[in-house]
C-alpha cells in the first residue's frame, strides 16, 4: 500500500490498543512497518518539537508500505468504526479512501 507520511502517522494512531493475542501480534507487525524509521527521518528530514512533528515536501509523496492481508482488515474495521461513531476526521480521509472505499 502506498502511504505518505502524515498518513502513516494518522494510521499508528487510529490501531487497536486492546484486543486478543493474535490481533495484538499482527498489530505489532504493522507498527513496525508503518513506523517511521531511522532512513525516513534522514530522508524526509523529520523534526519533532512541542508535541508538533514536521517533515519536508518528500515526506508528502507516497512510498510502498507493506501491509498484510489481515492487517488490512484491522485497519478497515479501525476506520469503519470511526466512521460509525463520526468520529472520522480530515486527516483519515485519503486512508479511508485508498482502505475502505
Amino acid at each position: 500500500m502506498k502511504m505518505n507520511v502524515l498518513e502513516r502517522l494518522t494510521l499508528l494512531q487510529i490501531l487497536p490498543k486492546e484486543s486478543n493475542f493474535a490481533t495484538l501480534e499482527i498489530v505489532r507487525e504493522l507498527i513496525s512497518n508503518v513506523g517511521l524509521n531511522e532512513s525516513d527521518y534522514k530522508e524526509f528530514e523529520i523534526n519533532q518539537k512541542d508535541g508538533l512533528i514536521t517533515w519536508n515536501e518528500k515526506g508528502g509523496e507516497d512510498r510502498e508500505i507493506k501491509i498484510g492481508e489481515k492487517a488490512t482488515d484491522i485497519i478497515i474495521e479501525s476506520l469503519k468504526k470511526l466512521d460509525d461513531e463520526k468520529k472520522l476526521t480530515e486527516n483519515h480521509f485519503s486512508l479511508y479512501e485508498k482502505f475502505v472505499k
